[in-house]
């Protein structure tokens, strides 16, 4: 019997929860989206047929990201938001309730509209033929995918078209800036990697204020800014320094920093055979039974293929205090964030990042997949002013709470880059999965209290030396 991909030829594959297809299904829609061929191979099967179809895909990017050479083989991309107002509401529900009423009615009402739509496309099919784009609009795409960062010109070539085809739906020859600007955010949405659209969350819980001289003890002055917060400091920006990794680094103890490099890895299985993060733990006993048919002794083992793991959500906390600025210490507590940033984005795992200085907790970075360069980001953000790890420590382990809630089987590994230098009082603080305590504190006497934090906390320790160079 046909299958799915025979079906859809010449037609529509529609996919929900597109963002949570095994890897083995993804990396046969990217060869036959790339050839319109499927090709078919079984034991004693070997079969090819034309698949050659418009693709659609719904997700929920809380739940995780597509892999990137998927996401781009999707044209158009649109954000929808669940916001509606108090009026489009109540239409929402009499539309509903119409067509449960009498479903034929309800199409009859907008036969008309419809018809009308319908006539426009088949106008705008044959216009399109006739629409020409020159080279100034050419290079207003080019220079937008520039400045938007677009990977490859796949982007490019889709804007053309899409330009192309609206400006024959408006029934004109020439694409005009008008054209570009109305498809434009239908093409970036999905291929945008500048990162300001990742400010700073504002609807964080508010931190305690900081510490304030009385009114009384304050000394006049005439250019005095009483209005000010005294206490707090403007930021001072470091930019990135080196990428470090973590994954490899020697620890202190026998307890290793192993999970980090094993949290892209699938089970290992037992015995003789294959398992690797290729491989599960399901034997695949008709494998098992040829691959051993010729041998007098022993059992050769076969695994079937992991069809995907546990998502990982990488939970990173960022000292931006004041005491980070000594040396190059921020510059190099900023590499180790974008190395973990770069491990977490080619093992196709999420990660937040979460920064407390300048007594505040921010979110420089929103759940979502880890982004390929983090150095941009990281040089924007500033460090001063007071400590306030308590409240960053109870802010990752709410968020953690909620994420384990929607998804229990996440694996989270919490990872807290600081200089220990801190007076608060940490005693019966706990993080939700695994956790990783990196001091950044330079020079052989360690005057802050990292290791005691990672004790605290049951996190393992280890010294920024230790993360290698990547």
């Amino acid at each position: 019997a046909p299958g799915l991909l025979s079906k859809a030829h010449k037609g529509l594959l529609y996919v929900d929860e597109v963002n949570l297809l095994p890897d083995a299904l993804v990396d046969l829609l990217l060869d036959v989206a790339a050839s319109g061929v499927n090709h078919i191979e079984r034991d004693g099967i070997s079969h090819q047929h034309a698949a050659e179809f418009t693709f659609m895909g719904t997700m929920n990017p809380d739940e995780g990201e597509l892999r990137p050479q998927l996401l781009d083989r999707f044209g158009f991309g649109v954000a929808l938001e669940n916001t509606y107002s108090a009026q489009e509401r109540v239409e929402i529900v009499r539309r509903r309730q119409h067509f449960d009423a009498n479903p034929e009615a309800f199409l009859a009402d907008y036969a008309e509209l419809q018809q009308a739509l319908r006539t426009s496309i088949e106008h705008a099919q044959q216009q399109l033929t006739h629409v020409t784009a020159s080279d100034a609009m050419r290079l207003e795409i080019a220079e937008r995918c520039v400045t938007a960062q677009v990977d490859g010109v796949r982007g490019d070539l889709v804007w053309l078209r899409a330009a192309q085809a609206h400006a024959a739906y408006q029934q004109t020859s020439d694409v005009t800036l008008v054209n570009i600007d109305a498809v434009e955010e239908l093409v970036l949405m999905h291929r945008r990697n500048n990162h300001d659209s990742h400010s700073p969350d504002q609807n964080l819980p508010p931190s305690p204020p900081p510490f304030e001289r009385p009114q009384d003890s304050k000394p006049k002055a005439q250019n005095q800014q009483s209005q000010q917060d005294w206490g707090q400091m403007a930021p001072t920006k470091q930019n990135t320094g080196q990428l470090r990794d973590i994954a490899e680094a020697t620890p202190n103890t026998n307890n290793t920093a192993s999970f980090l490099t094993n949290a892209s890895k699938g089970h290992q299985g037992q015995g003789q055979g294959r398992a690797t993060k290729q491989w599960s733990q399901r034997i695949n006993w008709f494998s098992s039974l040829i691959a051993g048919r010729n041998k007098s002794a022993g059992v050769d083992l076969r695994y079937r293929r992991q069809r995907g793991g546990d998502p990982v959500m990488h939970l990173v906390l960022l000292d931006t205090s004041a005491s980070t600025l000594h040396g190059d210490g921020q510059s190099q507590a900023k590499g180790l964030v974008a190395g973990i940033a770069k491990h977490a984005y080619l093992a196709r795992q999420q990660l937040v990042l979460l920064g407390f200085g300048n007594d505040k907790v921010s979110q420089l970075y929103s759940q979502g997949r880890a982004p390929k360069a983090m150095a941009p980001l990281l040089n924007d953000i500033g460090a001063g002013g007071g400590t306030p790890l308590k409240q960053a420590i109870q802010q990752a382990s709410d968020f953690a709470t909620r994420l384990l809630r929607r998804n229990p089987a996440t694996r989270i590994i919490n990872t807290i880059i600081t200089d220990g230098r801190v007076q608060q009082d940490l005693s019966g603080l706990q993080l939700q999965g695994e956790s990783i305590l990196v001091d950044t504190e330079q020079g052989q006497v360690k005057r802050g209290r990292g290791q005691q934090i990672a004790q605290t906390l049951k996190a393992q320790y280890l010294t920024l030396s230790q993360a290698r160079f990547v």
